[in-house]
Protein backbone atom coordinates (compact mmCIF):
# COMPACT_ATOMS: atom_id res chain seq x y z
CA UNK A 1 0.00 0.00 0.00
CA UNK A 2 1.55 3.37 -0.94
CA UNK A 3 1.59 6.09 1.28
CA UNK A 4 -1.04 7.91 -0.70
CA UNK A 5 -3.28 5.38 -0.16
CA UNK A 6 -2.12 5.38 3.54
CA UNK A 7 -3.04 9.19 3.77
CA UNK A 8 -6.33 8.90 1.96
CA UNK A 9 -7.46 5.69 4.77
CA UNK A 10 -6.21 7.78 8.03
CA UNK A 11 -8.14 11.19 6.06
CA UNK A 12 -11.55 9.38 5.81
CA UNK A 13 -11.61 7.94 9.53
CA UNK A 14 -10.51 12.15 10.40
CA UNK A 15 -13.17 13.28 8.48
CA UNK A 16 -15.73 11.59 10.65
CA UNK A 17 -14.97 14.01 13.55
CA UNK A 18 -15.80 17.12 11.47
CA UNK A 19 -19.30 17.43 13.86
CA UNK A 20 -17.39 16.73 16.91
CA UNK A 21 -18.46 19.63 19.23
CA UNK A 22 -16.07 18.95 22.00
CA UNK A 23 -13.18 20.75 21.17
CA UNK A 24 -10.61 18.83 23.12
CA UNK A 25 -12.25 15.53 22.51
CA UNK A 26 -11.89 16.27 18.80
CA UNK A 27 -8.27 17.30 19.56
CA UNK A 28 -7.26 13.85 20.87
CA UNK A 29 -9.71 11.59 19.05
CA UNK A 30 -7.56 13.27 16.02
CA UNK A 31 -4.12 12.30 17.30
CA UNK A 32 -4.62 9.13 18.58
CA UNK A 33 -6.41 7.68 14.99
CA UNK A 34 -3.26 9.56 13.10
CA UNK A 35 -0.41 8.10 15.48
CA UNK A 36 -2.17 4.67 15.29
CA UNK A 37 -2.32 4.49 11.44
CA UNK A 38 1.14 5.66 11.42
CA UNK A 39 2.35 3.54 13.53
CA UNK A 40 0.48 0.31 12.26
CA UNK A 41 1.88 1.16 8.32
CA UNK A 42 5.60 2.27 9.82
CA UNK A 43 5.66 -1.79 11.17
CA UNK A 44 3.69 -3.21 8.63
CA UNK A 45 1.43 -4.58 11.21
CA UNK A 46 -0.23 -8.09 10.14
CA UNK A 47 -3.57 -9.15 11.08
CA UNK A 48 -2.39 -11.79 13.21
CA UNK A 49 -0.26 -9.97 14.88
CA UNK A 50 -3.26 -7.30 15.58
CA UNK A 51 -5.52 -10.23 16.98
CA UNK A 52 -2.72 -10.69 18.98
CA UNK A 53 -2.67 -7.70 20.32
CA UNK A 54 -6.19 -7.33 21.16
CA UNK A 55 -6.06 -10.57 23.11
CA UNK A 56 -3.57 -9.60 25.02
CA UNK A 57 -5.46 -6.26 26.12
CA UNK A 58 -8.57 -8.24 26.47
CA UNK A 59 -6.43 -10.39 29.07
CA UNK A 60 -5.17 -7.04 30.74
CA UNK A 61 -9.12 -6.45 31.37
CA UNK A 62 -9.67 -9.13 32.42
CA UNK A 63 -7.07 -9.19 35.14
CA UNK A 64 -8.40 -6.07 36.36
CA UNK A 65 -10.91 -5.75 39.98
CA UNK A 66 -10.98 -3.93 43.27
CA UNK A 67 -7.77 -4.39 43.90
CA UNK A 68 -5.48 -4.85 40.91
CA UNK A 69 -5.56 -2.67 38.09
CA UNK A 70 -3.76 -4.39 35.39
CA UNK A 71 -4.13 -1.53 33.26
CA UNK A 72 -2.57 1.01 35.59
CA UNK A 73 0.31 -1.56 35.58
CA UNK A 74 0.51 -1.42 31.51
CA UNK A 75 0.63 2.13 31.44
CA UNK A 76 3.54 2.46 34.30
CA UNK A 77 5.60 -0.40 32.67
CA UNK A 78 5.37 1.10 28.95
CA UNK A 79 6.66 4.27 30.89
CA UNK A 80 3.47 6.48 29.36
CA UNK A 81 2.25 6.87 33.43
CA UNK A 82 5.73 8.73 33.88
CA UNK A 83 5.87 10.80 30.89
CA UNK A 84 1.77 11.96 31.56
CA UNK A 85 2.87 12.74 34.96
CA UNK A 86 6.30 14.81 33.32
CA UNK A 87 3.69 16.45 31.20
CA UNK A 88 1.25 17.50 34.25
CA UNK A 89 3.58 17.82 36.94
CA UNK A 90 7.13 19.57 35.14
CA UNK A 91 6.82 22.77 36.78
CA UNK A 92 10.57 22.64 38.48
CA UNK A 93 11.41 25.36 41.05
CA UNK A 94 11.82 24.28 44.68
CA UNK A 95 8.58 21.71 45.09
CA UNK A 96 8.97 18.26 45.82
CA UNK A 97 8.49 16.52 42.60
CA UNK A 98 5.80 13.76 41.77
CA UNK A 99 5.69 10.11 41.59
CA UNK A 100 3.35 7.46 40.20
CA UNK A 101 0.44 6.43 42.11
CA UNK A 102 0.66 3.07 41.14
CA UNK A 103 -1.74 0.31 41.13
CA UNK A 104 -2.15 -0.84 44.32
CA UNK A 105 -3.51 2.36 45.93
CA UNK A 106 -6.92 2.33 47.39
CA UNK A 107 -9.35 4.39 49.64
CA UNK A 108 -10.21 3.10 53.04
CA UNK A 109 -7.11 3.68 54.94
CA UNK A 110 -7.64 4.91 58.36
CA UNK A 111 -6.94 7.99 60.39
CA UNK A 112 -3.54 7.85 62.61
CA UNK A 113 -2.47 10.22 65.77
CA UNK A 114 0.71 11.90 65.32
CA UNK A 115 3.68 9.23 65.12
CA UNK A 116 1.58 6.10 65.06
CA UNK A 117 2.68 2.78 64.11
CA UNK A 118 1.10 1.54 60.98
CA UNK A 119 3.41 -1.75 60.98
CA UNK A 120 1.18 -4.96 61.73
CA UNK A 121 4.12 -7.21 60.85
CA UNK A 122 7.80 -7.63 61.02
CA UNK A 123 10.15 -5.22 59.53
CA UNK A 124 13.36 -3.01 60.61
CA UNK A 125 11.98 -0.45 62.47
CA UNK A 126 11.89 2.88 61.24
CA UNK A 127 10.82 6.76 61.96
CA UNK A 128 9.79 8.68 59.56
CA UNK A 129 9.70 12.46 59.82
CA UNK A 130 9.53 16.08 58.86
CA UNK A 131 7.29 18.80 57.95
CA UNK A 132 5.42 20.42 54.93
CA UNK A 133 5.81 23.78 53.90
CA UNK A 134 5.10 25.99 50.61
CA UNK A 135 7.35 27.17 48.57
CA UNK A 136 8.57 30.06 50.74
CA UNK A 137 9.22 27.80 53.77
CA UNK A 138 5.86 28.77 55.31
CA UNK A 139 4.24 25.44 57.10
CA UNK A 140 1.55 23.75 56.00
CA UNK A 141 -1.22 22.87 58.76
CA UNK A 142 -3.82 20.18 58.80
CA UNK A 143 -3.04 18.37 55.51
CA UNK A 144 -3.59 15.11 55.36
CA UNK A 145 -0.98 12.70 54.36
CA UNK A 146 -1.43 9.11 53.40
CA UNK A 147 1.06 6.39 53.22
CA UNK A 148 1.68 2.64 51.89
CA UNK A 149 4.32 0.23 51.27
CA UNK A 150 4.32 -3.16 51.15
CA UNK A 151 5.87 -5.72 54.01
CA UNK A 152 8.64 -7.76 53.83
CA UNK A 153 7.30 -10.18 51.63
CA UNK A 154 6.87 -7.86 48.92
CA UNK A 155 3.02 -7.30 48.79
CA UNK A 156 0.81 -4.92 49.26
CA UNK A 157 -1.99 -5.31 51.94
CA UNK A 158 -4.81 -5.58 49.78
CA UNK A 159 -3.01 -8.64 47.92
CA UNK A 160 -1.82 -10.44 50.63
CA UNK A 161 -4.93 -11.92 52.71
CA UNK A 162 -2.66 -13.20 55.64
CA UNK A 163 -1.83 -9.44 56.36
CA UNK A 164 -3.85 -7.85 59.26
CA UNK A 165 -6.18 -5.00 57.88
CA UNK A 166 -4.82 -1.66 57.36
CA UNK A 167 -0.83 -3.27 57.55
CA UNK A 168 1.19 -0.32 56.02
CA UNK A 169 -1.49 1.87 55.57
CA UNK A 170 -2.00 5.24 57.44
CA UNK A 171 -3.23 8.72 57.31
CA UNK A 172 -1.55 11.58 59.07
CA UNK A 173 -2.12 15.27 59.78
CA UNK A 174 0.47 17.66 59.60
CA UNK A 175 0.47 19.81 62.82
CA UNK A 176 0.77 23.72 63.39
CA UNK A 177 4.00 23.72 62.22
CA UNK A 178 3.47 21.77 59.13
CA UNK A 179 5.06 18.74 61.36
CA UNK A 180 4.02 14.78 60.51
CA UNK A 181 5.97 11.81 62.07
CA UNK A 182 5.02 8.46 61.81
CA UNK A 183 6.72 4.78 62.87
CA UNK A 184 6.72 1.82 59.88
CA UNK A 185 9.39 -0.50 58.82
CA UNK A 186 11.77 -0.31 56.08
CA UNK A 187 10.58 -0.88 52.76
CA UNK A 188 11.85 -3.57 50.72
CA UNK A 189 12.40 -3.99 46.88
CA UNK A 190 10.22 -6.18 45.13
CA UNK A 191 9.00 -7.38 42.00
CA UNK A 192 5.58 -5.99 40.19
CA UNK A 193 2.60 -9.09 39.43
CA UNK A 194 4.29 -11.24 36.70
CA UNK A 195 1.12 -13.69 36.34
CA UNK A 196 -1.10 -10.97 33.93
CA UNK A 197 -0.31 -10.20 30.85
CA UNK A 198 1.73 -7.48 31.80
CA UNK A 199 4.31 -9.59 33.17
CA UNK A 200 4.46 -11.98 29.99
CA UNK A 201 4.89 -8.71 27.98
CA UNK A 202 8.07 -8.05 30.45
CA UNK A 203 9.12 -11.49 30.12
CA UNK A 204 8.79 -11.89 26.26
CA UNK A 205 10.82 -8.67 25.93
CA UNK A 206 14.01 -9.06 27.97
CA UNK A 207 12.98 -7.09 30.85
CA UNK A 208 13.37 -7.07 35.12
CA UNK A 209 9.73 -6.82 36.95
CA UNK A 210 11.41 -5.44 40.05
CA UNK A 211 10.57 -2.18 41.85
CA UNK A 212 13.09 -0.24 44.05
CA UNK A 213 12.04 -0.38 47.65
CA UNK A 214 9.63 2.46 48.47
CA UNK A 215 7.05 4.57 50.41
CA UNK A 216 4.18 6.07 48.85
CA UNK A 217 2.63 9.58 50.02
CA UNK A 218 -0.38 11.26 49.01
CA UNK A 219 -0.05 14.97 50.14
CA UNK A 220 -3.55 16.69 50.01
CA UNK A 221 -4.19 20.62 51.63
CA UNK A 222 -6.55 22.88 50.72
CA UNK A 223 -5.04 25.72 48.64
CA UNK A 224 -2.26 23.73 47.01
CA UNK A 225 -1.67 20.50 44.39
CA UNK A 226 -2.37 17.42 45.30
CA UNK A 227 1.37 15.77 45.54
CA UNK A 228 1.35 12.46 44.75
CA UNK A 229 5.18 10.93 44.86
CA UNK A 230 7.23 8.48 46.83
CA UNK A 231 10.39 8.33 48.82
CA UNK A 232 13.12 5.80 47.20
CA UNK A 233 15.88 3.95 49.03
CA UNK A 234 19.62 4.95 48.63
CA UNK A 235 21.59 1.58 47.86
CA UNK A 236 18.78 -0.51 46.46
CA UNK A 237 19.94 -2.53 43.14
CA UNK A 238 16.74 -1.52 41.59
CA UNK A 239 16.55 2.50 42.03
CA UNK A 240 18.50 3.29 38.94
CA UNK A 241 16.10 0.68 36.72
CA UNK A 242 12.64 0.82 38.26
CA UNK A 243 10.09 -1.29 36.12
CA UNK A 244 7.47 1.11 35.88
CA UNK A 245 10.43 4.44 35.60
CA UNK A 246 8.65 6.22 38.88
CA UNK A 247 12.07 6.63 40.77
CA UNK A 248 14.17 10.03 40.43
CA UNK A 249 17.13 11.31 42.22
CA UNK A 250 15.34 14.37 44.06
CA UNK A 251 13.52 11.36 45.65
CA UNK A 252 16.20 8.99 46.64
CA UNK A 253 16.77 9.19 50.55
CA UNK A 254 19.00 7.42 53.18
CA UNK A 255 17.77 5.45 56.09
CA UNK A 256 20.17 6.54 58.97
CA UNK A 257 20.71 4.22 61.80
CA UNK A 258 19.81 6.05 64.77
CA UNK A 259 21.63 4.71 68.40
CA UNK A 260 20.24 6.84 70.65
CA UNK A 261 18.35 5.00 73.33
CA UNK A 262 16.11 8.02 74.73
CA UNK A 263 15.02 8.47 71.36
CA UNK A 264 13.91 4.77 71.24
CA UNK A 265 12.50 5.91 74.09
CA UNK A 266 10.44 8.35 73.19
CA UNK A 267 8.98 7.00 70.00
CA UNK A 268 8.72 3.07 71.59
CA UNK A 269 10.90 1.67 69.37
CA UNK A 270 13.45 -0.40 69.81
CA UNK A 271 17.23 0.45 69.65
CA UNK A 272 18.75 1.05 67.31
CA UNK A 273 15.97 2.14 64.65
CA UNK A 274 16.61 3.67 61.33
CA UNK A 275 15.21 7.27 61.04
CA UNK A 276 14.30 9.38 57.80
CA UNK A 277 13.84 13.11 57.81
CA UNK A 278 12.20 14.24 54.86
CA UNK A 279 10.52 17.68 54.44
CA UNK A 280 7.82 17.98 51.46
CA UNK A 281 6.98 21.41 49.19
CA UNK A 282 4.14 22.18 48.18
CA UNK A 283 2.79 23.90 45.10
CA UNK A 284 0.46 26.65 45.36
CA UNK A 285 -2.86 25.72 43.53
CA UNK A 286 -2.99 27.65 40.19
CA UNK A 287 -5.97 29.61 39.54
Amino acid sequence: MNDKTIHSLTQNVLDTFADCTDPRLKQIMTALVTHLHAFASEVELTGDEWRRGIEFLTATGKMCNGIRQEFILLSDTLGLSIMIDAINHGRGGVTTESSLLGPFYREGAKEEEFGANIARTEGEPTLIHGRLVDEGGAPVAGALIEVWETANNGMYEGQDPDQPESNLRGKFRSGPNGEYAFRTIKPTSYPIPTDGPVGQMLMATGRHPMRPAHIHFLIVAPGYETLTTALYSEGDPYVHSDAVFGSKPSLVIDYVPNHDAAAAKEWALPSPFFEVQRDFVLSARQV
